[in-house]
């Protein structure tokens, strides 16, 4: 039931940033399109989504617009709908409660009531003849006319107002042809065949279709209503005085205390302010294994905290939330358009119209040339199967037109395309995988080569200081090279600097020319330095009690008069095993130098051979010396001349653009931090981020995974989405090019009709639908996939 504002009351946005409607006169999943296309329209929204068996529309806005629900309810309108304001707990579930006898349902229950007698007394007790069965199946069809055709009389009469048609304006037409027809035959005192089973049978098979669709298009969406119950509605905020209260989570600001308790769900982003607990985050990232939080680490709402207490600091509320901008991104996804459906979309512009005008011509060529018709009807039966052919022109007329406009399936086109892309980005998300819209859907199915940025994506992202060697010679020093290291590398936020600035917390070994390994002093040595700069790309500089330093790549020293011969063979060595070597120098002398390495990801090897087997050609761009870049790439598996080294970040899109050049198709897969650049030259950018890092726009799919698997899971699953489109729109224009001309010939009836026509928007669901049921996307977590909040947790309550 739509829930409408009381009269005087001016509409209201729901909730600041998102508005919900009720919308009625919708009867299929086009139609819900169509609506959530009108409202899309309106400037400042951002998304709009319908569900269509609950009638509920929402409607997100941009965050600069100002909502405007009466421009959203006129634009609905303007397609062809009713549409009203509806005010209520946004966040409850987009379903809602159903009657067990509400929508399409009831339809069928009624029509079958009807249906089943007319059947059994037409086909089994040969009642069909007999004056009072004739009246009884007038009283039966009528009540299937009036009780399951309002929909779709009312439907199409929105649309003739609208100056449109769509499926409700072809059953209308079909279904009150046969009824019609049957009527005058029954009141004129004809003894002609009555054909009231079949319009009652037309608006019952149509509407189980209905009812069938709405049951598949809600799986294909289920995803969505997943993540939008997530979060909790309630929350223990910790007032200044330690003492706890139960709030509304959407009563939360930035900079609010927290508790969560085990069990709980975190209602909104934040970070740990004290405890220590193992967070539960799969329903974000797809990654079963629970992350470990400390104070400090970041919280994101919707993820779950199974073990000990937590205390959190609130960061983000409402639509800044990781969880929000996961939803965005799925919506954004949902919404989209292939490129490819504006075949479809041209076709269905004027399918209505055309088959409206077959069907005429059916009608005119039965009626006024009757025994041609039969004769060619006869013919092609020998190649066929036995044509139904009506005794009489005038009744071959109306139902040969009836069964034309009956068994017209412009939803099938309309479908095509958006259920397959629903249920792909919902697929995806399911395994952490974002797809920003259907074009990049489109564009991963023809990539030819895959360009791997190494570090953090290859890499852990993390390196680490493995070996300090001093090659001072003066003993009068007193300061330790890792310390000096240290002071140069801490206000730098380069990953290798991070890793030289652990360097204490880590705890390498220290070596001396001679070979002696040494411990670190547990307190380093605080140090005063002027002029600090980095030179991007090559190391930084300060100066220190006159002296000036330099740490970094050793041919940038080379630059500065360093000779780095005494420590060639330390080069040799990490280089030979993937290692990166850095040099410390004082003024033009090599003071030392220190080696770290970055750990593979450990399925690194595997991900690339299997991308390898697809017939990819897999590439690595680095910052890293040939060397090493070399070392690394052998013992993942790419060939020497796939590997591009010293590679600043800047000209990353350079090599990106040099191998496009060259013909291919290039994904490239970044990190997502200083990776934009090529990310957005490239055909296909993969972001390899952490949920907290989604919104980055340069990237068409965003992998929420840490784990390389995801790059040819995504690939995959964007090139089954991709399959199934050309599948689904190959099955409409094949269905529709079949079907009508069969029905025109008298190969089908008008109860066939129908229930092909309904069949054919199931196939095109039911096609889409198995993205998400393939074993390969299937996670331990549940049949699914992405689970739900756990069974018996808490949600913050």
């Amino acid at each position: 039931m739509s829930v409408s504002e009381p009269s005087g009351r001016q509409s209201r946005p729901a909730s600041g940033t998102v508005s919900e409607l009720s919308i009625t006169g919708m009867t299929c999943q086009g139609c819900a399109r169509k609506a959530a296309d009108a409202m899309r329209s309106v400037p400042g929204v951002a998304a709009a989504t319908v569900d269509l068996e609950s009638g509920r529309a929402t409607v997100r806005w941009l965050a600069s617009a100002q909502p405007s629900v009466e421009s959203v309810i006129d634009s609905v309108r303007s397609a062809g709908y009713s549409a009203q304001a509806r005010y209520g707990d946004v966040n409850a579930s987009a379903t809602g409660a159903r009657s067990r006898f509400s929508g399409w349902r009831a339809s069928v229950t009624v029509g079958l009531a009807a249906a089943l007698p007319l059947a059994l007394g037409e086909w089994v007790l040969d009642w069909h003849g007999r004056q009072w069965f004739a009246w009884v199946s007038f009283a039966l069809a009528l009540v299937a006319q009036v009780f399951c055709g309002a929909r779709f009389y009312q439907g199409a009469w929105r649309q003739l107002r609208a100056r449109s048609a769509n499926m409700d304006t072809l059953v209308a037409l079909g279904s009150s042809t046969a009824f019609g027809f049957s009527v005058w035959t029954l009141f004129s005192g004809s003894m002609g065949h009555l054909y009231f089973l079949e319009s009652a049978a037309i608006l019952t098979l149509i509407s189980l279709g209905h009812w069938l669709e709405v049951r598949a298009s809600q799986r294909a969406a289920s995803t969505l209503r997943v993540l939008l119950n997530l979060s909790p509605r309630t929350a223990r905020r910790i007032s200044p005085g330690s003492a706890e209260s139960l709030v509304p989570v959407r009563e939360l600001v930035v900079g609010d205390l927290v508790l969560l308790k085990p069990g709980d769900q975190v209602p909104t982003d934040g970070e740990v302010v004290d405890g220590r607990s193992a967070v539960d985050e799969s329903m974000l990232t797809g990654e079963s294994a629970p992350v470990e939080k400390c104070p400090g680490s970041p919280l994101y709402g919707g993820t779950v905290n199974p073990e000990r207490r937590l205390v959190m600091r609130v960061t983000e509320t409402g639509e800044g939330t990781a969880l929000a901008r996961i939803i965005a991104a799925v919506e954004r996804a949902q919404n989209s358009r292939a490129r490819i459906q504006r075949i479809g979309d041209r076709v269905s512009s004027v399918f209505v119209p055309v088959v409206v005008v077959v069907a005429l011509a059916t009608g005119l060529w039965w009626g006024f040339a009757y025994e041609t018709a039969t004769q060619v009807a006869t013919s092609l039966a020998e190649h066929l199967w036995p044509a139904v052919v009506p005794g009489g022109a005038l009744a071959a007329a109306f139902i040969h037109a009836a069964a034309v406009l009956i068994v017209a399936c412009p939803c099938a086109m309309g479908l095509a395309t958006p259920t397959a892309i629903m249920a792909g980005a919902n697929a995806a998300a399911r395994r952490g995988i974002l797809i920003r819209d259907g074009i990049a859907l489109e564009k991963s199915g023809s990539i030819t080569t895959v360009l791997f940025d190494k570090t953090g994506t290859l890499t852990q992202g993390r390196p680490v200081v493995t070996d300090v060697v001093d090659l001072r010679q003066e003993p009068d020093s007193m300061i330790r090279l890792e310390d000096i290291a240290t002071g140069l590398a801490k206000p730098s936020d380069h990953p290798l600097s991070n890793a030289i600035a652990r360097l204490h917390e880590d705890s390498p070994r220290q070596s001396t020319p001679n070979g002696q390994r040494t411990s670190p002093a547990d307190r380093a040595v605080r140090l005063d330095w002027s002029n600090w700069r980095e030179v991007r790309g090559c190391g930084v500089v300060a100066e220190q009690e006159g002296r000036t330093w330099r740490m970094g790549a050793l041919p940038w020293l080379q630059n500065f008069g360093v000779s780095v011969a005494p420590a060639e063979r330390f080069v040799v060595a990490a280089a030979s095993s993937g290692a990166t070597v850095l040099g410390v120098a004082v003024d033009a002398k090599l003071a030392g130098t220190l080696t770290l390495r970055d750990a593979l990801k450990s399925d690194a090897r595997v991900v690339i051979a299997k991308l390898m087997r697809q017939g990819k050609r897999v590439c690595m761009v680095t910052g890293d010396r040939e060397a090493v870049a070399a070392a690394i790439a052998k013992s993942v598996g790419i060939d020497a001349e796939n590997v591009f080294a010293e590679v600043a970040p800047d000209n990353k899109a350079t090599i990106v653009r040099k191998l496009q050049e060259q013909g291919e198709r290039v994904a490239f897969v970044g990190d997502g931090i200083n990776d934009a650049p090529a990310l957005e030259q490239a055909n296909l950018g993969m972001a390899v981020s952490r949920s907290s890092d989604i919104a980055r726009e340069a990237a068409d799919i965003v992998l929420l995974r840490s784990d390389l698997g995801a790059v040819p899971e995504a690939l995959g699953l964007a090139r089954a989405t991709l399959r199934a489109i050309k599948q689904n729109l190959f099955w409409a224009f094949f269905y529709n090019a079949m079907a009508v001309p069969l029905a025109a010939l008298g190969f089908l009836s008008p109860i066939l009709c129908a229930a092909t026509m309904g069949l054919s928007d199931l196939l095109v669901i039911g096609n889409a639908l198995r993205l998400n049921l393939c074993h390969h996307l299937l996670t331990s977590r549940g049949r699914f996939g992405w689970p739900g909040p756990r069974a018996g947790s808490k949600t913050g309550a």
